[in-house]
């Protein structure tokens, strides 16, 4: 049970001055009953705060996202400051800091100043506070992401047919940025650079579970569950980072809900092994895209249950793969067609570019 404690008392200056043209705002589209949450909750009364959040969300979801009016993405930011500020009080840091993130992915613009600057605040004494309970408990004996003991021809035997049987991306260590210009970028071909991420700290911190639990386990995410966004069960959650590394940890890399952070030229791999194939952007006819707008840079083909029948165009057709080792960097060519399969459990990092002026 947690005590109240004046030390913990958030500052909100943008909610304090924006508070009242806010609420005003929200009236005018018929908001009276948030009105009177909003105002006791204002005074610390945490059940109308959560009260004038779950009016707010109502209101995000009551139609398409872009038909959502901009007032409630506001007033939903509002209550979750509300709902944070109540339970930091109270000592409640995971509670806060969730009610905070809650506000930074969901509410809109107005009060994003305060609420990034009390997930500073709050995530700071949630640290602390996980520290002290870890101190109090018994060491685990294996609390890494990847173990070392993995068998490599089971991991193998995951793979597509085919699969590393064709051309390989070719490996290159000591490149020049000039030499990648020249010889990759520029004639837009693939290169796995072995060497560019010696320095990282992420690669040893990332694979240990406690330093990311304790650095980021109350913090929520959206992820993705599923295959991929192309099957019917796939879905979206938001779960806090620590749920999300245990959900991994005990499903591995052949589960059949696979769990996964919503969101290549550049890949990077940092923790684990990835099984990467290529085909080159003028392809795309043998890939069979969708024909729908929203999907045409997806292909109809599952290359785990390929059926060349169905899809005859692929039987032969040449591709480029690799397995992406720890500490491998991998350049992807714009519009060049990708699938990606962990080999274990893996942590990567993508890194987005585009030309100058370019849309």
């Amino acid at each position: 049970m947690s005590t109240a404690n004046s030390s913990n008392h958030l500052q909100t200056p943008i909610l304090d001055s924006e508070s009242a043209q806010l609420l005003q705002a929200v009236s005018q589209h018929g908001g009276y009953a948030y009105v009177s949450m909003a105002a006791r909750a204002a005074a610390g009364d945490l059940r109308a705060a959560e009260a004038a959040r779950e009016m707010a969300w109502e209101q995000l979801h009551s139609g398409p996202w872009h038909s959502v009016l901009p007032v409630w993405r506001d007033a939903y930011s509002m209550a979750c400051l509300h709902v944070a500020k109540v339970h930091a009080i109270a000592g409640e840091f995971s509670d806060a800091l969730r009610a905070l993130d809650m506000g930074l992915i969901m509410g809109g613009p107005l009060l994003k100043p305060d609420l990034h600057s009390l997930v500073t605040i709050v995530s700071a004494k949630a640290r602390a506070a996980r520290v002290s309970e870890k101190q109090q408990q018994c060491p685990k004996s294996d609390r890494r992401l990847v173990p070392d003991d993995l068998d490599s021809k089971e991991l193998l035997g995951v793979l597509p047919t085919k699969s590393l049987s064709c051309k390989m991306v070719l490996k290159r260590s000591g490149l020049s940025l000039e030499g990648f210009l020249r010889e990759y970028l520029l004639p837009g071909y693939p290169v796995i650079i072995s060497d560019g991420m010696g320095h990282w700290p992420a690669r040893t911190k990332w694979n240990d579970m406690d330093y990311l639990t304790r650095v980021a386990g109350d913090r929520t995410v959206p992820v993705e569950v599923g295959k991929n966004y192309l099957y019917p069960e796939w879905k979206q959650e938001l779960i806090t980072f620590s749920q999300f590394l245990e959900r991994i940890k005990a499903n591995g890399s052949s589960s059949a809900a696979p769990t996964y952070l919503a969101q290549h030229p550049l890949f990077d791999q940092v923790v684990g092994k990835k099984y990467i194939r290529l085909y080159l952007a003028s392809l795309s006819e043998e890939l069979y895209p969708y024909t729908e707008t929203m999907l045409c840079n997806s292909s109809q083909v599952d290359l785990d249950n390929l059926d060349e029948k169905e899809f005859p165009k692929m039987r032969d057709l040449e591709f480029l793969d690799c397995i992406l080792e720890e500490g491998d960097m991998l350049y992807i060519p714009p519009k060049w067609w990708h699938y990606v399969r962990s080999l274990t459990t893996s942590l990567s990092v993508s890194f987005w570019w585009s030309e100058y002026g370019s849309s």
